[in-house]
């Protein structure tokens, strides 16, 4: 699989996030300190997910995506849409439902808004943190995957929280 890689663009209050590769919990702090940057903003109009080129997403990248989906129609009342033709990764997304918090295309030219790649991060506690609410978001949305992560948030919670 290729290495993932995070990038985000934004332009007159639409936001993009184009995830490429095997996306994994490595670049999940960088990805929760952009959403956090997006719901700071007044100026929110769309919110655009492209997964046209991720090879696989990892649990805590799923929950960073609840995140999105939940925060866009909490604070702004949109449903982001989510460009996505993998089907490996479409079943991902509706096992987990969160094809229920986007509106899923299964082929669009996303944008031409300029990118610019996220960081990876190197804080360990950050990241704690960031798959600890990513977790627990994926529970939030879909009750029925509590067995599968209930270990590793009790594992998190007394790490973070200790």
């Amino acid at each position: 699989m290729n290495k993932g890689k995070i990038l985000v663009g934004e332009s007159e209050g639409n936001y993009l996030i184009k995830m490429a590769g095997d996306v994994r919990v490595t670049l999940c702090t960088s990805l929760n300190q952009y959403i956090n940057t997006i719901f700071k903003a007044s100026d929110v109009n769309s919110v655009l997910v492209d997964l046209r080129d991720v090879d696989g997403l990892d649990s805590t990248t799923l929950g960073l995506l609840a995140k999105l989906a939940l925060s866009c129609q909490r604070m702004y009342q949109l449903t982001p849409l989510l460009f996505c033709t993998n089907e490996g990764v479409l079943k991902t997304l509706e096992v987990m439902a969160l094809d229920e918090y986007f509106e899923v295309v299964r082929s669009h030219d996303a944008s031409d808004t300029a990118l610019e790649e996220l960081p990876c991060s190197p804080d360990e506690e950050r990241a704690r943190q960031d798959v600890l609410e990513a977790h627990r978001l994926l529970i939030e949305i879909n009750p029925d995957c509590e067995a599968e992560f209930i270990d590793l948030i009790q594992y998190l919670e007394d790490k973070v929280l200790a």
